[in-house]
């Protein structure tokens, strides 16, 4: 597929030019002080391309758990960022998803092929969103706001083939906080996410209705370049007007790792362990991610 071809060669020239700028890094690993909740200083960049699987044969709906023929979405995203001001409380960036899905029973390797078959498969570019970060006090520097309003560049919700994405204009904010331990061993990381679903109603099943995500993560650190960590997730889509509401609750753990000064590789596993109205499945999750 040509999109992601794009992306892919965007994001590799990216790192080789990080790389070439590794001795201009600082000793500590980006992976303990680039969390999501630190900005970055002016001139700086960060890349992130981040691929999830979702792959569910079950259901739940009022309290009653349901088998369903498997079915499998795969978005992957590249997100990038600048920083765009000297005192490191403003940057700018732009986020880019791309999904493939697939129906019907089919295994989850599936979405890889990238096809778009009647009944059973569809891929497009979905939503490129325009974003800011900003640090709103100098007294917590470690709490900061990302906010991001998503624009479909897709026809339709559902087609001929299936199901691609959310036909809605999302905007999303996404509160972050973070607290290192004494001794740099533990750090604590929190999230609180907004979406809302803008759009007709006969357009997105989510239209006109507001998603809250909170989430918290513990990451151990072994190395300064290495950290394992757990974390617990819910999401409870609320309606607005479009008689549709859902809720479901994920635990997960994964790892991150400094592979040089510039570049770190990032996997997580989650599992939907309850939800009402949705899915009862699990996500794998890759990320590779450059600052320089």
């Amino acid at each position: 597929m040509k999109s992601l071809k794009i992306l892919l060669i965007l994001f590799l020239v990216s790192v080789q030019s990080g790389i070439a700028q590794e001795n201009q890094e600082q000793e500590q690993s980006n992976i303990q002080t680039y969390t999501p909740s630190k900005l970055l200083e002016k001139g700086k960049w960060d890349i992130k391309w981040f691929n999830n699987l979702y792959t569910q044969n079950k259901e739940e709906s009022n309290g009653n758990t349901r088998d369903i023929p498997r079915s499998n979405f795969f978005t992957t995203s590249l997100e990038v960022f600048t920083g765009a001001s000297t005192n490191k409380k403003f940057n700018a960036g732009v986020i880019l998803e791309i999904r493939s899905n697939t129906f019907g029973g089919q295994n989850a390797s599936s979405v890889f092929s990238f096809d778009n078959e009647i009944g059973k498969a569809r891929t497009s570019l979905s939503h490129i969103a325009p974003s800011v970060k900003i640090a709103p006090f100098s007294s917590l520097p470690r709490f900061s706001i990302q906010s991001s309003f998503f624009i479909p560049v897709f026809d339709k919700e559902n087609n001929e083939n299936g199901f691609l994405a959310q036909k809605s204009f999302i905007w999303q904010n996404r509160f972050f906080y973070d607290y290192t331990f004494p001794g740099a061993k533990f750090q604590l990381f929190s999230e609180f996410g907004t979406r809302l679903f803008l759009g007709k109603k006969e357009e997105g099943f989510a239209n006109n209705s507001i998603e809250l995500a909170p989430g918290i993560f513990l990451s151990y650190f072994p190395t300064s370049k290495f950290t394992v960590l757990g974390f617990v997730q819910h999401a409870q889509l609320v309606d607005l007007g479009n008689d549709f509401s859902q809720n479901y609750s994920a635990i997960g753990t994964g790892a991150k790792y400094q592979l040089t000064k510039v570049l770190n590789l990032e996997v997580l596993y989650s599992k939907f362990v309850r939800g009402n109205d949705s899915g009862l499945g699990q996500s794998f999750n890759l990320g590779l991610r450059a600052i320089f």
